[in-house]
């Protein structure tokens, strides 16, 4: 009789308890540095450029060819620049009424939103978010000329309250959904009319959705450039137009100058918007989905 040959002993892992060998174990060991290798690439793809723009705008030569040396000159010679003051001051304007005017209507549209769950209202206040900005601007302006509308800064100002109404109705949105009805119930119970309620219950505790959408509005619109640039008409120049108008020829480190003090001014804003309002990003991003 021929003796049977014992089983070969399983595999066993290189690990200190040697336990058994599993399927795909080093496949699972390897997918959280494969995600964090992906995920540092593409946070470098966007924030990248941005820190060289604003490395370069201390850049001490007129070319963004090779770093030179440290300097401040550039935001020197931004702060002579008259039209570039101009620029900026027309954009600040612009941004300061688009934002106070749609934080009004915004405010308005988000909580008839809320208290009246109808399907065309929601697709009227934010379908100008959802359309391409250059087809937003193309009817813009097909729209003035057939009213025969100067195009100048209340054009832009009536363009950019068009399509900010919708962030900040979102946003107001979004406050409501997370307010305790009961307490305007009681204010209604103990005689307080519709107006009273709403003044003295609602607004103050929507009043943080309020300002984050008012300061997210204000940085759409200082930022905008697509439906400025149908809308602005000759002669009219915002801070985006006068920076595209410089980077036609090169692009200085006066540009990256401006450019670095508009994006600080940008995020600067956001940051403040989703203090004031946690549920401001999340918001948008449900609106998105």
């Amino acid at each position: 009789m021929h003796s049977m040959s014992p089983p070969e002993a399983p595999l066993r892992d290189a690990s200190p308890q040697g336990g058994m060998a599993r399927p795909g174990t080093a496949r699972r060991r390897a997918r959280p540095y494969l995600l964090w290798g992906a995920a540092g690439f593409a946070y470098a793809f966007l924030y990248l450029p941005l820190v060289i723009v604003v490395v370069y705008s201390f850049n001490d030569s007129k070319l963004n060819a090779e770093w030179v040396g440290f300097t401040l000159d550039w935001y020197r010679k931004l702060a002579d620049n008259n039209e570039m003051l101009q620029a900026a001051a027309n954009s600040l304007l612009i941004a300061f009424v688009a934002s106070l005017v749609s934080t009004v209507l915004g405010t308005m549209a988000g909580i008839a939103m809320f208290r009246y769950r109808t399907r065309l209202l929601p697709i009227l206040v934010l379908t100008p978010i959802a359309i391409p900005e250059i087809l937003m601007g193309v009817s813009l302006l097909i729209f003035f000329v057939l009213l025969d509308f100067t195009l100048g800064l209340v054009s832009v100002a009536l363009a950019h309250i068009a399509f900010c109404i919708g962030f900040v109705a979102i946003v107001v949105r979004a406050r409501l959904a997370g307010m305790d009805e009961s307490l305007v119930e009681a204010a209604r119970d103990l005689g307080a009319t519709p107006l009273q309620a709403f003044r003295l219950i609602t607004l103050p505790l929507i009043m943080p959705g309020v300002i984050a959408g008012a300061l997210m509005a204000f940085t759409l619109s200082i930022d905008d450039f697509v439906i400025t640039f149908f809308t602005a008409g000759a002669g009219t120049v915002t801070l985006p137009l006068q920076i595209y108008s410089m980077i036609k020829i090169a692009v200085t480190p006066e540009v990256n100058a401006v450019s670095t003090l508009l994006m600080l001014l940008t995020l600067l804003l956001i940051v403040i918007a989703s203090k004031i309002s946690p549920s401001l990003l999340r918001a948008s991003q449900e609106n998105t989905e």
